[in-house]
């Protein structure tokens, strides 16, 4: 890989050409920003303009400012593709888009919940960079947010205010998805309805696990199911990014800064300083100035028009690319399609001076704009809508251009608002249905003289000439027709798409033939990344020894001893308590990471001195980040483990379930329901199953209730444990609710509360039942979603019209009614089924997000309480067969019954004056 220029070597060449470009666009060039002197709006420009029109993409090409030797190559535009949103590249590099066909195609965003939305797939089949081959891969979708290549041809998908992440999946090799699979549920728990408010990215990381904005948790495929951790709140909005450590980037627009939560892997907490972000980092320079921005006039330069302050950031991605200048590999490349441009930031670990003047390296990490004043993709079309940017596996980086003239979503641009008037004003509202894909390239640069007094009265140093550096098209991977052993050769190489991707297929594959080929790949000093690859790789086969992992702690590169410490969390949890040791040692590291890095690991796990530690390491370590970040685990750590937003029934549940469980389960499940190894067996030997993260344990809460009454006997996950789980049936409702409770929202966990009424439910049905489960046993019963379909008929007694949107996380409200107690809503199914059970989410109690160390219960209120009514023709209602309280999470059982019509009343709002909000209604039936 070549180098590039020094940055500044080019800035006033740059400046001149953004003065120019700007001024044949018919644009004013940025000023210093000037807010208004009173009022929301001073000063707004309402007057009549010529509009804004579209260009063709060879005019609109012309019209980009790049640093020296870039420039953006043309892949794709309408009508071959129809705004663009999300990019992503399958294991043999086909490229998936997902296309926001209905995305604000008036100022009113009229039908954008329409399925009329797409993905569509891209082949270059002879290597010469043109994607001509398209299928569409999934139609009639709702605004597709995400796309995660999985093997087998087929990707997961997460539609806009769906619950739901989706496998599609491709069985005939058409190119067009024939299966439809829904993966996992439980991703857009708490939305409000917004579409620029739900989780995106789902991304697989280098530690195997699935990670998306907004939601504190993480998700994970095993060989037995999908499981579940929380994480901290990560604050990201939309698109995600990782870079070679790993570490998660996430990016908020409506948090006008950009990136955030980035000092530490999101997994270990949410953590923020005060200067992360150097001088002047959230503010944009764009040279297109409409004005047309959602915050008004306080967000607009004056006169310029042009946008002041971060506003719309997203689509990052961590440049990882080969085929690029090599000092472009690692820099974060963000969105901001408001100011119509990309930042370019270089992510600093920073250094701190000690009072004997040694300096020392702090822990902890600053954001600074590689181009001061300026930005590295600039354009001055006021259509450029950069939205998604991914690094490919031909070396380059893809960017998704929506190209259109409204970016921001309907709720910005309701009547009267100041942004409708902008749009109307240019006649923005009228340019739809374009898009574009651009790649960057690098063309080189000739030689450049210094010069002893530029334009600003200062050096500018010169340059060599830089050689062209030519993509790699016709080297096409073939992935996911690959044996395992040609998978591993690729965690060696340049680009980390490639190494992602071959991680990924292998963890999938669950193929142990590679297993000493990857050990020596960890012991092989030579390729550091490959290194990481290939821990992580033996991690998710489950092939991860503890031997090898104590040897990578004591490597001579500290970035290899910070994997292994976070690779051994997993031996950890599964029973290997003598890493503690490891960590506590690593604490006194002389390398600031790896020490930060143990108390973070001591902290996640729980380990029972992990408090004094961290207190320890700050008496003997001055580096700042030790003494920040310590002490704001130690004031999460003070602040216990309360729940925001759940009913003082669930809060007295919860804690009394945490005093027995301590009383009666943790001799075998551990406190930290992890597990308590078994002393004198062989390593690895468990007493009990962790708790923590099963899928069973998070389930349907049924799955719980009958372990605790009966008992559980035989393997679990293929794996058997010294001691039985024994019946506690002769314990009460109450007692068993609680601690069932407290275990599926403890220890990383998140399921619905379970109450009195539901172990009575489960009791009276096995009253029978003289012998412990089996897991098999259980899971042959237990109740099973029906998935909703569009021959379902949903209204209610107020709204009706928006009834259906139950189903989503849009929701449907109880708004506008006269009485709050009585109001209702219903389901009618085609046919009746045996129905057992009505499940939804009640946002507006929300306790949806949190995340380790929160804060402590909400104020108490009486909740509202509801019943449940079955019938078969709609008319005659049986007698309510399940009653409650609404908290954020409602799930009511009742004894299984044949039903077409289940019909859920608000019997009393308690003390809330809110309307009811209802989302993601789901049924469930019981063979």
């Amino acid at each position: 890989m070549s180098r590039s220029a020094p940055v500044g070597s080019h800035r006033f060449v740059r400046s001149a050409l953004v003065v120019a470009l700007a001024a044949a666009a018919g644009l004013t060039v940025f000023g210093q920003a000037r807010l208004p002197e009173a009022g929301p709006h001073t000063r707004a420009d309402y007057a009549p303009k010529d509009p804004v029109l579209p260009r063709t993409p060879e005019e609109q090409e012309k019209l980009f400012v790049l640093p020296p030797g870039y420039r953006m190559e043309l892949v794709l535009a309408e009508p071959d593709v129809d705004t663009p949103a999300v990019i992503e590249f399958d294991g043999n590099g086909r490229m998936y888009i997902a296309e926001f066909v209905t995305y604000m195609n008036d100022v009113d965003g009229t039908g954008q919940h329409e399925p009329l939305s797409r993905i569509s797939r891209w082949e270059d089949r002879d290597g010469d960079g043109t994607y001509e081959t398209r299928t569409i891969f999934v139609d009639n979708l709702v605004l597709p947010r995400n796309i995660l290549p999985l093997d087998d041809n087929s990707i997961l998908v997460n539609e806009t205010a769906s619950n739901d992440l989706v496998k599609w999946t491709d069985t005939n090799n058409d190119g067009i998805a024939d299966r439809r699979e829904v993966w996992y549920t439980g991703v857009g728990v708490g939305r409000d309805g917004n579409l620029e408010h739900e989780q995106s990215g789902f991304v697989w990381g280098l530690d195997n696990w699935i990670y998306s904005t907004y939601n504190s948790f993480r998700i994970r495929w095993t060989p037995t199911g999908i499981i579940r951790e929380n994480t901290g709140a990560n604050g990201g909005q939309w698109g995600l990014s990782m870079d070679d450590d790993g570490k998660m980037w996430f990016v908020c627009g409506g948090c006008e800064r950009g990136p955030l939560n980035f000092q530490v892997p999101i997994q270990y907490g949410a953590y923020r300083i005060d200067d992360e972000y150097d001088e002047d980092f959230i503010i944009p320079y764009p040279i297109v100035g409409l004005g047309d921005v959602q915050g008004g006039m306080a967000r607009v330069r004056v006169p310029t028009g042009h946008v002041n302050h971060m506003t719309a950031t997203g689509g990052p991605d961590i440049v990882r690319a080969h085929r690029l200048p090599e000092d472009l590999y690692g820099d974060l490349l963000f969105t901001e399609p408001v100011g119509r441009l990309i930042r370019r930031a270089r992510i600093v670990k920073t250094e701190q001076e000690l009072p004997d003047g040694r300096r020392i390296k702090t822990g902890l990490t600053q954001l600074t704009n590689v181009y001061p004043k300026s930005e590295f993709i600039l354009s001055a079309d006021p259509l450029f809508r950069p939205v998604n940017i991914r690094t490919a596996p031909d070396g380059l980086v893809y960017i998704a251009d929506m190209y259109r003239g409204i970016i921001q979503e309907g709720n910005w641009t309701g009547p009267g608002s100041y942004l409708r008037h902008k749009i109307l004003q240019y006649q923005l509202d009228r340019i739809v249905h374009h898009g574009r894909i651009w790649r960057l390239r690098f063309d080189g640069t000739p030689a450049f003289p210094s010069t002893p007094a530029g334009p600003a009265a200062v050096e500018i140093p010169g340059q060599p000439e830089l050689p062209a550096i030519e993509p790699d098209f016709a080297t096409k991977p073939r992935m996911l027709e690959e044996t395992p052993a040609q998978l591993v050769r690729h965690l060696s190489h340049p680009n980390g798409w490639w190494r992602d991707n071959a991680q990924r297929l292998l963890v999938l594959k669950q193929d142990t033939s590679v297993v000493p080929e990857l050990v020596r790949i960890v012991r092989d000093r030579s390729n550091l990344l490959a290194r990481f690859h290939a821990l992580w790789t033996l991690e998710g086969l489950g092939a991860l020894e503890a031997e090898l992992v104590r040897e990578q702690m004591k490597d001579p590169e500290p970035r290899m001893r910070i994997q292994a410490i976070r690779a051994s969390e997993t031996l950890y949890k599964a029973g290997d308590r003598s890493f503690a040791d490891d960590y506590r040692a690593a604490a006194k590291d002389e390398d600031v990471d790896v020490a930060l890095q143990a108390l973070l690991t001591l902290n996640v796990l729980r380990v029972s001195d992990a408090q004094q530690i961290i207190k320890d390491t700050m008496a003997t370590n001055p580096a700042r980040g030790i003494q920040e970040i310590g002490r704001m685990m130690l004031a999460n750590a003070a602040r216990g483990r309360g729940m925001p937003g759940i009913t003082p029934t669930e809060q007295e549940r919860y804690e009394a379930g945490m005093r027995s469980y301590a009383e009666t389960c943790a001799a075998c499940h551990a406190e930290d329901g992890a597990g308590v190894p078994m002393a004198g067996a062989p390593e690895g030997t468990m007493m009990a199953p962790p708790l923590g993260g099963s899928p069973r344990v998070q389930g349907h809460r049924d799955y719980v209730i009958k372990v605790l009454l009966h008992g559980l006997t035989g393997p679990l996950g293929g794996r058997t444990y010294t001691n039985v789980m024994l019946p506690m049936g002769t314990q009460t409702d109450e007692w068993i609710a609680s601690v069932a409770s407290y275990i599926r929202n403890d220890f990383g966990n998140s399921g619905s509360f379970v109450t009195p009424d539901d172990v009575a439910r489960v009791r009276r049905a096995t009253e029978t039942r003289d012998r412990s489960w089996t897991v098999e046993e259980i899971e042959a019963v237990l109740p099973r979603v029906i998935e909703p379909q569009p021959d379902w008929r949903l209204t209610a007694s107020v709204n009706a019209d928006r009834a259906h949107q139950a189903l989503t996380t849009i929701g449907w409200s109880s708004a506008g009614a006269a009485d709050q107690a009585g109001v209702w809503f219903q389901v009618e199914l085609p046919e009746a089924r045996n129905l057992a059970e009505i499940e939804f989410n009640t946002p507006g109690m929300g306790r949806a997000g949190f995340g380790r160390g929160g804060p402590g219960a909400a104020a108490p209120q009486q909740p509202r309480q509801f019943q449940v009514q079955l019938s078969m023709d709609g008319q005659t209602w049986s007698e309510p067969v399940a009653r409650g309280e609404i908290g954020l999470h409602v799930a009511a059982g009742f004894p299984p019954q044949q039903a077409r019509f289940v019909r859920v009343t608000q019997t009393s709002p308690g003390t809330l004056t809110t309307p009811l909000q209802v989302t993601n209604v789901r049924l469930y039936e019981v063979p």
